[in-house]
């Protein structure tokens, strides 16, 4: 299954951590835009160099659909490249959905990443399952084609707490999701432990992730926002199991954008290799990778 694959990467690399590459241009060194004369070249270029630095010692990449959808064709084309090229390097790859405001519009996306020969190969699939569990349903095809589904169960925003962390019941909004998300994997666990239907939480979150860790052991718990001011390290930890299994930090501007620290005049690569070597160490102060 591919969470297997997923999870014994991580455990090769001791290293639980994933690289986000969002077709953000202040993400980019000012002089790779301007050599290359256009957003969508220079994010092809960038993330290409960035997938070389890091190959081999950060187990996952995250792409943004949504990002370079905006960017019209050429964003579209430097995406399907990427991802080609990221399957290829041995990166477990991850797809941020492009958006689904219908169980119907949900059935064609799941349709056409699930093909053999799609434009954007991934091992990895995240979505919102926030409309219902019919929009969830539709993406469940994809974990029998060897897929794994992250649907978002609290999200990383700061003002997600608004919705998400609301009581219905006797449950926060998100656990009443992460409710039927847990019962939809049961018949999806693999050898490592965790379903093929994992989720997303909030790594500035340290009571959601005790909770979601305590409750749904089979969950592999992908968590975002590692980058934002109210997430740290220590409160990533609470996802993981005994073993150092069963979740990886999504590393966005801290990896990509280490650059920035510097100045636009340096080694804009070493900057990247420093700041994954920085996230590691930090998540493994918390947790020993087994």
């Amino acid at each position: 299954m591919s969470i297997d694959v997923f999870q014994e990467k991580i455990r090769k690399t001791k290293n639980p951590s994933v690289l986000v590459a969002e077709a953000f241009f202040h993400w980019v060194p000012p002089r790779i835009l301007t050599e290359c004369g256009n957003t969508a070249a220079a994010l092809l270029r960038y993330y290409t160099e960035l997938l070389d630095t890091l190959k081999g010692t950060v187990p996952a990449v995250r792409f943004g659909f949504g990002g370079f959808s905006l960017l019209g064709p050429d964003g579209l084309n430097a995406l399907s490249s990427l991802m080609k090229g990221a399957k290829d390097k041995g990166f477990y790859v991850l797809l941020d959905a492009p958006e689904t405001l219908s169980p119907e519009a949900a059935k064609h996306a799941a349709q056409l990443l699930g093909e053999a020969d799609s434009l954007y190969p991934c091992d990895g699939i995240v979505f919102s399952p926030w409309l219902g569990s019919d929009i969830l349903k539709a993406f469940l095809p994809l974990a029998k084609k060897g897929k794994s589904l992250f649907p978002v169960v609290r999200a990383a925003n700061k003002s997600a707490a608004e919705i998400q962390d609301l009581l219905t019941g006797n449950r926060l909004v998100h656990t009443a999701a992460a409710d039927i998300i847990s019962r939809q994997g049961e018949t999806a666990v693999g050898k490592c432990g965790y379903s093929q239907v994992g989720a997303v939480a909030a790594a500035s979150s340290a009571d959601s992730l005790r909770a979601l860790r305590g409750k749904y052991s089979r969950l592999f718990l992908l968590l975002d926002g590692f980058d934002y001011p109210n997430a740290n390290a220590k409160n990533c930890s609470y996802a993981f199991d005994k073993l150092g299994h069963g979740a990886a930090a999504c590393g966005g501007s801290c990896i990509a954008a280490a650059w920035q620290d510097d100045g636009e005049d340096c080694d804009y690569l070493e900057k990247a290799k420093q700041g994954a070597q920085r996230m590691k160490k930090n998540l493994t102060r918390y947790i020993t990778v087994l």
